[in-house]
């Protein structure tokens, strides 16, 4: 690390002092750290969640049920894009974490580079075509025809605000490798209060700003993020951040092949589970949409429930493969057994008490979202009494999968949900439909999940992963810790 990150306290250079150092995943009691470390991934996922909720409120009670469904529709697509760069991010997320690890600072710099060259050149690359394409998208989605010309306009503004988007997210995750999930949650919590402030501000034109309808919600967004992301650069600078280059580190922007490589070979796998995912939650809300858009309303408030319920199981897979990924760099393969029952424990718990919470108290919660008068209330309802207990084993999945991903073992997690969803959910919907109706939708959620936990936990039970390899030997001299550390093995054996 740089001086800052390796002196103590009271000897660190004024100019480095900032928060307090991020702690060492590698040791201590694992249900605490790993709970510390996931209480502000949580936290920033809830922001997020509140955020998309403000929003969709603000949209269905002043523009109505069609803007909504269009909203829906459109963050389908942005979903599905912010999926792919998960992978991605994540890649870049584990080889931090095992360099941080193995106590190998210059790797860090080095993914840090690279990544940031990588990220950059993808989000404008991404935002261009979205802008071109937006039409296209939204037909072959099949949003109903009330909802279209509203859905164009928010996802073009949308597209606009993805490469902001897009390094937000790398920088967080880069952020969290190092062990920091506090300082990615502050930053979140800038980013949410300036969307759900700038939202009405600009929906309705309160003040000087423009009335600019619909496309004022995704302004909001594109808004925040630019300003959260600034934000974030600047303190990484001012805290002296081993993630950032200075003067006579440029070069590490120079693309390392090997890191290259790694983001890519590994990162796809990781970005095409979510673009699995995210791809078959457009079409099930194709299959919805067939249905009109009350049902299709109903169903987005739904989804907007369901991402509560998701929370607690993504914040803790992201944060058991962070600390799965610091302890493999480490050559404490030990801890990271103990980190995955602990995380199933924790993945359990946490996803049946939302759940239990939302079941007791939906009528109120969906009024926030839908009018008593629009009869889509009941819709909603019917939907959650069938899907909503399927997150369960969908959390418990969760975690095989962060954990595997941490020794480089990326394939297995993507073909398990490749089949949940595409051999067994949709398929589920589509076939059934004559005889269940609408019904056959709803059932196909916790079918699915129960395929995936079996899949995955098989995998995590009698898979190869242990022996699996994140990334072939760094150029030149490393570090040299006195353990095994796999990111520093040889290639061989890697999913």
């Amino acid at each position: 690390m740089e001086p800052s990150e390796t002196a103590p306290a009271d000897q660190a250079p004024a100019a480095a002092k900032g928060p307090r150092r991020p702690p060492d995943l590698t040791t201590g009691p694992i249900p605490r750290g790993l709970l510390v470390f996931t209480l502000p991934m949580l936290g920033a996922n809830l922001l997020q969640s509140l955020n998309g909720t403000a929003n969709a409120a603000w949209v269905s009670h002043i523009l109505g049920p069609a803007a909504l469904t269009a909203t829906a529709n459109a963050n389908n697509i942005l979903f599905l894009l912010l999926g792919a760069v998960f992978g991605l991010a994540m890649a870049a997320n584990l080889l931090i974490a095992q360099a941080v690890g193995a106590g190998a600072p210059q790797e860090i710099k080095r993914v840090a580079g690279t990544s940031t060259l990588f990220f950059a050149l993808l989000s404008l690359a991404v935002g261009l075509a979205g802008l071109a394409l937006t039409p296209a998208i939204l037909a072959a989605m099949g949003t109903p025809a009330d909802a279209r010309a509203d859905a164009v306009i928010y996802l073009r503004v949308i597209f606009a605000a993805l490469p902001f988007m897009y390094f937000f997210s790398f920088v967080m995750m880069a952020m969290r490798g190092t062990g920091d999930s506090r300082t990615p949650f502050y930053f979140s919590l800038t980013a949410v209060a300036l969307d759900i402030i700038l939202n009405p501000v600009l929906i309705l034109g309160l003040g000087p700003a423009p009335t600019l309808g619909i496309a004022g919600s995704a302004a909001a967004t594109l808004l925040s993020q630019t300003i959260a992301l600034a934000g974030m650069i600047i303190f990484l600078y001012r805290t002296g951040s081993p993630l950032v280059l200075r003067k006579g580190e440029w070069g590490m922007l120079r693309p390392d092949p090997a890191i290259l490589k790694t983001l890519v070979f590994k990162g796809l796998p990781m970005a095409m589970h979510m673009l699995v995912v995210s791809g078959a939650a457009v079409v099930m809300l194709a299959f919805v949409n067939a249905y009109g858009s009350q049902t299709a309303a109903a169903y987005a408030a739904a989804m907007q429930v369901w991402t509560y319920v998701q929370m607690p199981a993504m914040a803790l897979g992201a944060a058991v493969s962070s600390m799965a990924a610091q302890n493999v760099g480490a050559g404490r393969m030990d801890r990271v057994e103990a980190v995955a029952r602990t995380g199933v424990v924790f993945a359990i718990i946490m996803t049946a008490l939302p759940i239990g919470l939302i079941y007791l108290a939906e009528p109120l919660i969906l009024r926030i979202f839908l009018s008593e008068e629009s009869g889509t209330i009941p819709i909603a309802r019917h939907i959650n009494a069938i899907a909503l207990w399927g997150f369960i084993p969908f959390g418990v999945a969760f975690i095989f999968a962060g954990v595997v991903r941490a020794t480089g073992a990326v394939i297995a997690p993507l073909l398990a949900m490749v089949v949940s969803l595409w051999v067994v959910r949709i398929p589920f919907a589509q076939l059934l439909t004559p005889a269940l109706g609408a019904d056959a939708i709803w059932w196909s959620f916790p079918l699915g999940s129960l395929t995936t936990v079996v899949l995955a936990g098989g995998y995590y039970v009698w898979g190869g992963w242990r022996k699996a390899t994140l990334s072939p030997p760094p150029r030149g001299a490393v570090a040299d810790t006195g353990q095994a550390t796999p990111v520093m093995a040889p290639a061989a054996g890697a999913d």
